[in-house]
């Protein structure tokens, strides 16, 4: 069996496991909703939150990525099943993959729900020239934050205190993301006058940031895991 058919059956379980679990539904979306309703209590001024909603937006699928990643791999490290796929010798690559995938695919749907809550909470407006950059910016930046959610959701699983340890791996990790992400946003929305050409680079760099992180996590996952 191909690795990626191997990855699509780990892919495919994630996601059943989630559907019928509903936590994404039940925990994870009013979370990330409460989040930007908090931002708006806290900025509290309509020209700022129009201003900092790329930011925001972004930040609040950085908090969810937290989460998804400490369920995805919770789940594996309660009953073993992680070790029990190393076991029976599939390829650590497959895996990553898989997860990654699953996650990506979580985090898709979580990014359009947050854009959609930013133009109806911060009065963002997304005109038609920016719909293109604004699609494109998402589809480079998931890959990126899955690949690093992933590749530290393993590191971490193994270690006590992993709850903790998480966020200190990845925060720091997906910066670039974060910055690459909001400023390409920024030029599709127009906020403060950015026009939607300034954005392509910062997608590049998202590009970038994927390939990269997605090739070395591939390579390192395996041995992460075994240790």
């Amino acid at each position: 069996m191909s690795r990626w058919r191997v990855a699509l059956l780990v892919a495919r379980k994630d996601l059943a496991i989630e559907w019928r679990s509903r936590v994404v539904l039940d925990q994870v979306l009013p979370f990330a909703g409460v989040t930007m309703v908090l931002f708006a209590f806290a900025l509290d001024s309509d020209a700022v939150l129009e201003r900092v909603a790329p930011g925001l937006v972004w930040l609040a699928v950085l908090f969810s990525l937290l989460v998804l990643v400490q369920r995805a791999f919770a789940v594996e490290a309660a009953d073993g099943a992680l070790d029990a796929l190393r076991v029976a010798g599939v390829d650590p690559m497959s895996i990553y993959w898989g997860k990654g995938l699953s996650l990506a695919l979580q985090l898709l749907v979580l990014e359009a729900l947050l854009l959609a809550a930013a133009v109806v909470l911060y009065g963002a407006e997304v005109p038609a020239e920016g719909v293109v950059l604004l699609v494109t910016t998402s589809i480079t930046a998931t890959p990126g934050l899955a690949a690093v959610g992933t590749l530290y959701g393993g590191l971490a699983a193994g270690f006590t205190g992993r709850e903790t340890l998480l966020p200190l791996l990845v925060l720091p990790a997906v910066a670039p993301v974060l910055i690459g992400a909001t400023r390409a946003v920024e030029s599709a929305l127009g906020t403060a006058g950015a026009a939607t050409s300034d954005g392509w680079p910062w997608v590049g760099l998202l590009t970038v940031f994927a390939v990269a992180f997605g090739v070395g996590g591939s390579l390192a996952f395996g041995p992460l895991i075994d240790e």
